[in-house]
């Protein structure tokens, strides 16, 4: 699906097989860059927040493990909320979101997002036509006020095949390291892909805004799709490299002075491996 904000994926050389070696060197190399964002969020005190938004088995959560692993949780904090409380569900809809929003010097990711209501709870019957409505039209106002208040919003819809979605919910079926990730609205949501392409063409229609445009990122690959989106943000964010002071460790203590180590053999786990 051709779109504005598309995520590179590489051209010709995206059909190009990524083996496991290439795809580990350039996901290190990322990495340097996002600890240097990082401490670069800490210095400067800037706010970023990432929306993770696409079908079910698109990707986004394979695609946070890997923008996260090598960093600090307590700076890039991920966001991933339950169903709403009946208190919640009395709530302005975007309202349960806000108190997540970054702090200054804190990068914080939505596993799925406000954005649900323009998607699963649309095409699921959760909410009526009108409060679609609403909220589409309400959004782009909400996103400006964010933005306005000095935060860096980048919104990603992964983009996955119905060949090689159907392909990976499968394999979440036949895996039990997997079948966690397969809930009854996964499996209600797969009968209803053109209802969920229709929603999603009405949410690009409505808030993709030249403020806060979507940027739509091709996931059939989850190798790829990992280190498109990671260089992208990095593309999008003005961040630079600190200096940084060399790193000794100090002498540590020559002498015990008296200690002794105490017998932790019963404590042991038993070695197994």
């Amino acid at each position: 699906m051709a779109k504005k904000g598309e995520v590179e994926n590489g051209g010709a050389s995206a059909r190009a097989r990524l083996s496991a070696k290439r795809y580990e060197q350039e996901l290190a190399r990322l990495h340097v860059e996002l600890v240097k964002l990082q401490q670069w969020v800490i210095h400067t005190g800037a706010k970023v927040c990432i929306l993770f938004e696409g079908r079910d088995g698109a990707g986004k959560g394979g695609t946070i493990k890997a923008l996260t692993e090598r960093v600090s949780p307590r700076v890039f904090r991920v966001v991933a909320l339950p169903s709403p409380t009946d208190r919640e569900k009395t709530q302005m809809y975007v309202q349960r979101y806000l108190p997540h929003l970054p702090a200054a010097g804190e990068i914080v990711i939505f596993d799925r997002s406000w954005y649900n209501r323009a998607g699963v709870e649309r095409v699921l019957g959760f909410c009526t036509k009108d409060q679609v409505r609403s909220f589409l039209k309400a959004v782009p106002l909400v996103e400006r006020a964010i933005i306005e208040s000095g935060v860096i919003l980048l919104k990603y819809w992964l983009e996955v095949s119905e060949e090689e979605q159907t392909r990976r919910l499968q394999a979440r079926i036949h895996d039990e390291r997997k079948i966690w990730k397969l809930s009854k609205l996964d499996l209600d949501s797969y009968s209803h892909w053109y209802d969920y392409s229709r929603a999603r063409d009405d949410m690009f229609a409505a808030t993709d805004t030249d403020f806060a445009p979507w940027f739509v990122a091709d996931s059939n690959n989850k190798k790829r799709v990992r280190l498109n989106i990671i260089s992208h943000i990095l593309g999008r964010i003005p961040y630079k490299a600190l200096p940084r002071a060399k790193v000794r460790l100090p002498k540590r203590q020559q002498k015990p002075q008296g200690y002794r180590e105490p017998d932790h053999s019963r404590m042991q786990i038993p070695q197994k491996f």
